[in-house]
């Protein structure tokens, strides 16, 4: 038991020993000017690094990731084709090309598609 005791005692006193001597050798010194700025190109940057949120690319982003998962959905209409009866796979991909073809309207009737305004 007592064995025990002095074996977590030094492994205790090692790991604060190791933790310590992290500490002192991560210290980083800020008197350096060149270190203190950020770096940008080999630029300093004269403005804010922050540049206005643009709303156009966020809605094209949107509407090409609403469009690449309808054409994954189109896949498994196109491979069912032999499988199925053929008035039903019409009338379901009829059905999906014209949600997809109204949307596409609606965003186009909107003004999203413009990429000037």
């Amino acid at each position: 038991m007592i064995l025990i005791l002095i074996l977590s005692f030094f492994i205790f006193l090692i790991s604060n020993i190791m933790m310590f001597i992290s500490i002192i050798l991560s210290k980083k010194s800020f008197t350096d000017r060149e270190k203190c700025s950020p770096f940008e190109c080999g630029f300093d940057p004269k403005s804010s690094a922050r540049i206005p949120f643009s709303l156009h690319f966020f809605l094209i982003t949107v509407i090409f990731l609403i469009f690449d998962v309808e054409i994954a959905l189109i896949f498994p209409i196109i491979s069912s084709f032999k499988m199925v009866n053929i008035f039903i796979w019409s009338k379901t991909s009829f059905f999906f090309i014209m949600i997809l073809l109204l949307g596409l309207y609606h965003e186009w009737n909107q003004n999203m598609l413009n990429w000037t305004q």
